[in-house]
């Protein structure tokens, strides 16, 4: 019978020691995860806070737009006087206007 090299692997195949060290590498293990439980909290909270600034910064940009948008639609556009009007008649090849002169000249 040929012995099989790879037959001591597993965790059913490890000698798992007694009395005090298996007190200490379970207490090393607990220390470990209660540790780590620790660090994913705090990171958990760090998460949770820079989501609400997220959020918070969102809120007031669009607020900022929807006060833009309201000024924009609020504003009248300039109603052009009848005077203003530029006439203009082609002759020959170039064009002709009347009612170009400026007021106060």
């Amino acid at each position: 019978m040929t012995q099989d090299r790879f037959a001591a692997l597993g965790f059913n195949a490890r000698r798992r020691p007694g009395g005090i060290v298996a007190s200490l590498m379970w207490l090393g293990g607990l220390i470990a995860a209660v540790a780590a439980l620790t660090v994913g909290a705090v990171l958990a909270v760090f998460t949770a806070a820079a989501v609400a600034v997220i959020a918070l910064i969102a809120g007031v940009l669009v607020f900022f737009a929807g006060l833009a948008v309201r000024a924009r639609r609020t504003v009248v556009a300039p109603v052009r006087r009848s005077d203003d009007v530029i006439e203009a008649k082609k002759v020959g090849d170039t064009w002709v206007t009347y009612g170009w002169e400026r007021q106060g000249r």
